[in-house]
């Protein structure tokens, strides 16, 4: 009984306290019975309203990543209209389950009865009702398939090449100055590999944007960069 009370008492004090940071967040759906993986990262948890009526029905899986405006729902309460209607009350939940290494854009919601499978990214504004299976890119209202992870994937490294290009270009033509390496924070690769990777540590958040040392070894073992140098894609850039 005083057992109870206590884990009670700690709860609601978890519940008052869960927007103040991410790890506040966590620790609450953990404690309430919500299955998480590792690695979970929360934008802003102030945005963040994941249904804690019946934990026992969401799983999240490792690295999933949820942005501001983020909404999970394992229900819905249509029974407010039967009641006025028909005077029944009719029961209405189901699972939401996501899987492994998923990331969600701005503003999107995941209604009840939903699964996403594993490496999927949710587009800003999307409202899931509907599975989305692994490998996919999806978005919409309702979200849909849009075309699958593999297919994304050759086609940015198609077009990021010339993203990098403008945005360098777009650096000197509106700041009047010839970019730096600091600006390149995601364009990197471009110019970084093993061979010089250690000339642009301390100036880019390398290893941080690499995620982990095992991916950061990884990638400096199979990522050849198209350009020698910054100086050497500030050149193809045309400044």
């Amino acid at each position: 009984m005083i057992h109870d009370l206590i884990h009670h008492l700690y709860i609601h004090i978890l519940k008052r306290r869960k927007h103040k940071s991410p790890q506040c967040y966590i620790k609450y759906l953990r404690k309430i019975g919500v299955s998480i993986g590792e690695n979970m990262r929360v934008v802003d948890p102030q945005t963040l309203d994941i249904d804690d009526t019946r934990p026992s029905l969401v799983t999240i899986g490792d690295n999933v990543s949820f942005n501001r405006n983020f909404r999970l729902f394992t229900h819905d309460f249509v029974s407010g209209v039967f009641l006025r209607k028909y005077s029944d009350f009719i029961n209405s939940s189901g699972h939401v389950t996501i899987g492994n290494n998923v990331r969600f854009g701005i503003n999107c919601t995941v209604l009840k009865g939903v699964t996403i499978g594993d490496n999927c990214f949710i587009a800003a504004n999307s409202m899931v009702m509907r599975d989305i299976p692994s490998n996919s890119i999806a978005g919409g209202s309702p979200a849909k398939v849009l075309c699958t992870l593999d297919d994304y994937y050759a086609k940015r490294q198609e077009r990021c090449e010339a993203e990098a290009i403008e945005f360098a270009r777009s650096i000197a033509e509106r700041f009047h100055r010839r970019p730096v390496a600091s600006d390149f924070k995601e364009e990197f690769p471009l110019f970084v590999d093993s061979s010089n990777v250690e000339e642009y540590l301390s100036q880019i958040p390398i290893k941080k944007q690499l995620v982990n040392e095992e991916i950061y070894r990884a990638w400096l073992a199979h990522h050849k960069a198209k350009y020698s140098s910054l100086d050497d894609f500030l050149k193809a850039a045309g400044l």
